[in-house]
């Protein structure tokens, strides 16, 4: 895990922890932001054709403050919308990526009290050294550097009352979101609730640790993938013990101006160990941001969370995978059969409808499949990513999809594959895309 400065972001000494002290942070959060709406209708009235991004930027910048001192689910929300570049205005996106790497640390007394709660023992009772200061603070918990025995250790700390406040905090962050997304009540509960159900597991560090072990070991043939060892004994409930794994984030290791064959070799790593599990283990690390990624001095990839696992029904993976990976999609009653278990085309749906979602669909995942058809591409292509994002801004716009449509299981398994697709762009790697083949069937 890469050294940062610490104390470059000033330390936080306390966290507001119980509903009331929460609800209230998001009620002053509301106050100022409905002060920037004035404001900006106010110079609206002698400047006609003032547009919204000044608006934005003061609600992203008050929004992202509230968020990173609440940490957890509210946060993590943020994060999570940072990564779907389609969801939000560009002022938003620049602010709420900052939460894929660094938030406000809690300062060492908390710390401490959190020790003193799961092992009855302040930190420096249980390793040889421990630093206080934080390297690494992000949405759920943040890393200190520890050593025990000759063996250097990352820590990971969940901040205080983060795992018990994830359902209020959904509700509370439900207006913002309703305002920043312009998604449909029903299409924002289904979303909501997803994200609920994956919080409530990233929450837990004792699955997270199982979690990580059961996936590290099978994932432990990839090729220049690396996890590190995990410590149950030194692990409970809200703190994670790994070996440290010294590295660079992404940001850092591609200012250091990587040769096109190390940019290659960290993207054909990342594409394999997504698509090894999506397609042989049906349940993929489901939070593809650069935070979680390490690349090594040996110019590997060091995967450092599993906290976000989402497991991919039948009923899901065949339809899906089939669309994207084969020619299923130019045969139209088969893709339509697929569309309606997918739940994008709805049994009550006009002839109109029909023909309507099947274009948009199809157009959708043809361009999603484009790296699938071919046994190489290159993600360095702005054309891919343009198309995409500008497919996606069009049907942002559409009334049609203003009702909620497709699975909930889209979410997280959009959220991973866009976001695989994000960080092979910013490395600008060109991989072999036929090493681990998805599943298909041709007929439903």
């Amino acid at each position: 895990m890469a050294d940062e400065t610490p104390g470059a972001t000033p330390e936080q000494n306390s966290i507001p922890t119980t509903k009331v002290q929460r609800s209230a942070k998001f009620v002053k959060t509301g106050i100022k932001i409905g002060g920037n709406y004035i404001k900006h209708y106010s110079k609206k009235l002698f400047n006609p054709d003032l547009d919204k991004s000044e608006l934005n930027e003061d609600n992203a910048a008050d929004i992202y403050q509230s968020l990173s001192e609440l940490k957890g689910s509210a946060l993590k929300v943020a994060q999570m919308l940072s990564m779907d570049k389609n969801l939000l205005p560009q002022a938003y996106v620049d602010k709420f990526t900052q939460s894929q790497y660094n938030a406000p640390p809690l300062s060492g007394p908390l710390i401490v009290q959190t020790f003193r709660k799961y092992f009855g023992k302040n930190p420096d009772q249980i390793f040889d050294k421990f630093n206080i200061r934080s390297t690494n603070a992000a949405s759920i918990g943040q890393v200190h550097q520890a050593e025990l025995n000759g063996k250097k250790l990352a820590v990971k700390i969940q901040y205080p009352g983060v795992g018990d406040s994830i359902s209020s905090d959904l509700k509370l962050v439900k207006p913002f979101a309703f305002r920043m997304l312009g998604m449909s009540e029903k299409e924002l509960d289904v979303y909501m609730k997803e994200v609920e159900e994956r919080l409530l597991e990233e929450t837990d560090y004792e699955l997270e640790v199982r979690r990580s072990v059961e996936f590290s070991n099978a994932c432990a043939n990839l090729n220049n993938v690396v996890f590190p060892k995990y410590y149950p004994e030194l692990s409970s409930k809200r703190i994670i013990t790994m070996d440290w794994l010294e590295g660079k984030h992404l940001k850092e290791f591609l200012a250091t101006n990587p040769s096109q064959d190390l940019r290659n070799q960290i993207g054909q790593a990342l594409w394999d160990f997504y698509n090894f599990q999506q397609h042989e283990l049906r349940a993929v690390h489901a939070d593809p941001h650069p935070g979680n990624f390490m690349i090594t001095p040996e110019g590997k990839l060091g995967v450092i969370d599993f906290g976000c696992i989402k497991e991919m029904p039948e009923d899901f993976y065949y339809p899906f995978f089939s669309l994207t990976s084969t020619n299923l999609l130019d045969n139209k009653e088969e893709t339509i059969k697929a569309f309606r278990q997918l739940d994008m085309i709805h049994k009550g749906d006009t002839p109109a409808q029909i023909e309507f979602y099947y274009t948009q669909y199809k157009e959708m995942i043809s361009l999603f499949a484009l790296p699938y058809i071919t046994d190489t591409f290159d993600f360095s292509q702005t054309a891919f990513f343009d198309q995409l994002y500008g497919f996606g801004e069009r049907i942002s716009k559409m009334p049609e999809f203003k009702q909620a449509r497709g699975v909930k299981h889209f979410i997280y398994v959009n959220r991973t594959n866009f976001g695989l697709y994000n960080i092979l762009h910013e490395l600008k790697a060109k991989v072999k895309t036929d090493t681990f083949k998805p599943h298909v069937v041709l007929e439903y």
